[in-house]
């Protein structure tokens, strides 16, 4: 009987060549870590001294602790408490005293108008980006692609060029210091357009022929059936417009910028610098950002995987 083949022994090539990727597997792991590292550090000690009183900044701002026992002396609700206190067992303070200061000065109306904004601003761009997108997608019209570039083209235009044109235009229309002066300017963006059409042409056509031969008419094909299909698009959408308007501060101030009755967090935030004259309460500044923060990161966690899909679509992934 021919003798049984005897298996080949591993070359050391191969054997290296498994150490060298394991070696840059775990250098990559380092490098995430440490830039994970340096973006969240800011956040934290934003938290953090958000947390403290004000002497307890003023002196020791790097520390974690809320408040450090290094003979700092707080003051909560008028009282001064001593350093070396104790709460539940742990050595340091932790004051409320910015989260209480920043919610009377008007902050629930500031985050009930960023959330009207916001809301109504991202509403809106889903109903004209979708039409728009799909327009130019599908609808085969002398000036198709001519619009399009155009539409492309003010993508490369820097927002604030556009700042004095508005002002004057909702200034001629009356609509300065209004809710739908902003919701108005802010209905449709190009970015959004874009987005869209990207998707609708991946579409393939037969799904809207086989609408057409049961009788669908084209808004009746575009309504029940392409957008149904467009949901992570939709989804991607909805993310970004709705994280860009929370933050939006130049077009606020601009547009509502003068009826305190209508700022939103960012321009009311933007306020507290002057609450004591020329001394900015830091606690107090620190919780608004915080609060501010919370419904992004919540909606960022949430859907962060239609962030990578949004940006897949829109084709500004890389190749």
């Amino acid at each position: 009987m021919a003798a049984a083949a005897q298996p080949l022994p591993q070359t050391n090539t191969s054997t290296s060549g498994r150490i060298i990727r394991r070696v840059l597997l775990i250098i990559g792991i380092i490098i995430l870590i440490v830039v994970a590292f340096v973006e969240i550090i800011p956040f934290v000690f934003t938290i953090a001294n958000s947390f403290k009183c004000l002497p307890a900044i003023n002196a020791h701002p790097w520390a974690f602790i809320p408040v450090p026992p290094f003979g700092v002396d707080c003051v909560q609700d008028g009282i001064p408490l001593p350093a070396n206190a104790t709460v539940q067992g742990l050595t340091f303070n932790p004051s409320l005293d910015g989260y209480r200061t920043v919610i009377a000065q008007d902050l629930p109306r500031w985050f009930m108008n960023s959330i009207i904004f916001s809301v109504a601003i991202t509403i809106c761009r889903l109903i004209t980006d979708s039409l728009a997108g799909y327009s130019l997608a599908r609808l085969k019209y002398i000036g198709n692609r001519v619009i399009f570039f155009i539409i492309l083209g003010t993508l490369m235009i820097p927002g604030v060029v556009l700042i004095i044109p508005r002002f004057i235009m909702l200034q001629q229309l009356g609509l300065l210091n209004t809710y739908q002066g902003l919701i108005i300017v802010l209905a449709s963006d190009a970015f959004g357009i874009f987005l869209m059409k990207q998707f609708f042409e991946n579409v393939p056509h037969e799904i809207e022929e086989a609408a057409q031969v049961d009788g669908a008419s084209r808004f009746t094909t575009f309504a029940r059936i392409i957008l149904p299909m467009a949901t992570p698009a939709l989804v991607a959408l909805t993310i970004f417009s709705f994280q860009g308007q929370w933050n939006n501060f130049m077009d606020a101030l601009i547009i509502i910028g003068s009826n305190p009755l209508l700022w939103t967090l960012t321009l009311g935030l933007s306020s507290l610098q002057g609450v004591s004259g020329e001394t900015l309460i830091w606690n107090m500044f620190l919780a608004g950002s915080v609060i501010t923060t919370i419904p992004l990161a919540i909606v960022f966690f949430s859907f962060q995987r239609y962030f990578v899909e949004g940006t897949a679509y829109s084709g500004l992934a890389g190749q």
